[in-house]
């Protein structure tokens, strides 16, 4: 598979060097889940000024694209080679609560689910063993578990769900390890 050399600007999303399939995958998987997602649930979005439709669909895109492209193994060696910069990245992770702000919703069930988010990266982050898939697994699954019992809007849901998956599990588990090491 032919691979190209990300730009230095675009090394946190892409790392150093991806395949062009990945990079196809990872923009068609934000767009169409995106506007999928904004087709379903138009109706809610009715009242809601244009500037913060247009930023609430950026960082729900943001959300869906970085869930697969931490997948990656660029992506992956990008972050696993800096601690600092694994810190970085789920220590700015506020898209959450960012989308329920211009959603104008109440922030109460938002940030119990950003607050389990980042405090299990941060689990998992301190495990450096191959256990962290394990740990990682076990606390994802205990979220898709609790999640849906909280009286989310369907829409904040979804976004909720994928939005822990990205920081919880793509992103805060170094998949490639056993290559890299």
């Amino acid at each position: 598979m032919k691979e190209v050399y990300i730009p230095a600007f675009f090394h946190e999303v892409f790392g150093e060097k991806q395949k062009v399939i990945h990079i196809v995958t990872i923009f068609l998987f934000g767009a169409i889940l995106s506007s999928a997602l904004f087709y379903m649930y138009s109706d809610w979005f009715e009242a809601l000024a244009w500037w913060r439709l247009v930023l609430v669909f950026l960082l729900v895109f943001d959300v869906f694209s970085g869930c697969i492209a931490n997948f990656t193994e660029s992506t992956n060696q990008f972050y696993a080679n800096s601690k600092i910069k694994r810190i970085v990245f789920i220590s700015i992770h506020v898209h959450l609560l960012i989308i329920a702000a211009l959603l104008q919703l109440s922030l109460v069930l938002v940030v119990f689910v950003w607050l389990y988010t980042i405090v299990c990266a941060f689990i998992i982050q301190a495990i450096q063993s191959h256990q962290q898939k394990f740990v990682a697994g076990l606390l994802l699954a205990a979220g898709v578990a609790w999640i849906p019992m909280l009286d989310m809007h369907p829409f904040m849901l979804i976004v909720s769900l994928l939005f822990m998956m990205k920081v919880l599990f793509s992103f805060s588990v170094d998949h490639y390890r056993s290559r890299l090491s």
